[in-house]
């Protein structure tokens, strides 16, 4: 059995919600086997083509990762273990949240896009042959980086300061495990995916009752400290500890009565937010998300989670 290998008792705990082929389209693959090469995959970020035989044919191993990332399968799975966890009570609800750069290898890139109308015009010369305004070419122009920007986003890729990167935004227990996970360019703000991250924090409960959405504390740097951010949690009585950023504190005394009273911060509960910046170490030990080669969105949330669900099941 290899590192990355589940064993019996973790087999036994994700088997009970996996899916079950409807005998229309042959026999499936072993589940167990594939599995583990979705996790030697993740675990040493081997290209797929390069998995070792004892996990059968290659392409095998990515349609089924393909497929259970495209239909919430992985998600499932983690929300599964997260719900067992809770009704043992070994989920600390005193969530901490924060985001990291993943640098994208060349090979995420050129993924296929939906094409967009573009103008017949795709030249200064096909212009002045055609009759048509010069305009109408940077017209074609402009559509095509528009056609690009939206491809990306959807994608997950963008430019930072650390050129092609994606941006893993998170919420984390105390524990260091994550409860959710949103997907972006690297150029997006962290303040403004707070709301998605929360938003997709959802652990189920064993019988009836909606999933557990609502942390009873939270925890974020300066990134969050913004109004929207802060009236958000206050909306939903979620108690936060968030520094104040120099800038606001100065123009909120520059206000003088006017500026109000300054926002509560537990120094306390803030030390416990370095635990979302272990848990993103955590992640990182994967290869497969410490450098994203996955070129579509869905395909690189899809290993993130995968790497998490290990971490769930191994503590």
């Amino acid at each position: 059995m290899g590192r990355g290998d589940l064993t019996d008792a973790e087999w036994e705990r994700l088997r009970p919600f996996l899916p079950v082929s409807n005998g229309c389209c042959g026999r499936w693959r072993d589940h167990r086997q594939v599995i583990d090469g979705i996790l030697h995959r993740v675990l040493t970020g081997v290209q797929w083509r390069d998995l070792p035989e004892r996990f059968g044919p290659w392409k095998t191993v990515y349609e089924r990762h393909r497929l259970w990332a495209a239909d919430g399968t992985c998600e499932r799975l983690l929300q599964q273990v997260q719900a067992a966890a809770d009704i043992a009570g070994e989920i600390d609800w005193d969530i901490s949240v924060d985001s990291t750069i993943v640098r994208a290898h060349q090979h995420a890139a050129g993924a296929r896009t939906d094409p967009l109308p573009v103008p017949a015009s795709k030249g200064a010369e096909a212009a002045e042959h055609q009759g048509e305004a010069p305009w109408q070419s940077l017209l074609a122009r402009l559509v095509e980086v528009v056609r690009e920007a939206r491809a990306c986003g959807r994608r997950g890729l963008g430019r930072s300061r650390g050129g092609f990167t994606s941006k893993l935004h998170l919420s984390a227990d105390d524990r260091c495990r994550r409860l959710s996970l949103v997907v972006t360019g690297g150029q997006r703000a962290d303040c403004a995916q707070f709301q998605a991250v929360l938003a997709k924090i959802g652990v189920p409960r064993v019988g009836s009752g909606r999933p557990r959405a609502k942390p009873d504390s939270l925890a974020a740097d300066k990134g969050y400290s913004n109004g929207p951010c802060r009236e958000y949690l206050r909306r939903r009585g979620i108690r936060h500890t968030i520094p104040e950023k120099t800038d606001s504190q100065a123009v909120r005394l520059r206000k003088g009565s006017r500026g109000g009273r300054p926002p509560g911060f537990d120094e306390e509960r803030y030390k416990k937010h370095s635990t979302v910046e272990r848990a993103i170490n955590r992640l990182k030990q994967s290869r497969a998300v410490a450098t994203r080669c996955d070129k579509r969105g869905y395909i690189s949330l899809g290993t993130a989670t995968t790497a998490a669900l290990l971490i769930w099941l191994r503590g």
